[in-house]
């Protein structure tokens, strides 16, 4: 795992439990997203992976009716993040 839910709870500065489900479920999404859109497999001590995770649940949380996809106005944040740790690393768990 790369982020918790407590660490994206605090990101997205949410105090209560309700959509707990939810962004657990994003997380699980951006974690999977990052793995096929690199190729490498990452773990909670990769800062830039985590950042990538934060913008995406983020994203995803704030666009609700975009789950999957990510809006325009983080675009390229995504894609220069990933563009980094797709080349930036050479497989395995990092």
């Amino acid at each position: 795992m790369i982020i918790t839910l407590e660490e994206a709870k605090k990101w997205l500065r949410i105090d209560h439990n309700d959509e707990d489900s939810l962004i657990n479920t994003l997380i699980s999404a951006a974690e999977k997203y990052l793995i096929n859109a690199t190729g490498n497999a990452f773990d909670s001590t990769n800062e830039l992976a985590k950042l990538f995770c934060y913008v995406l649940v983020t994203d995803w949380y704030e666009n609700r009716e975009m789950i999957g996809k990510t809006s325009e106005k983080v675009r390229h944040t995504v894609e220069s993040i990933l563009a980094q740790l797709t080349y930036a690393y050479g497989g395995g768990v990092v």
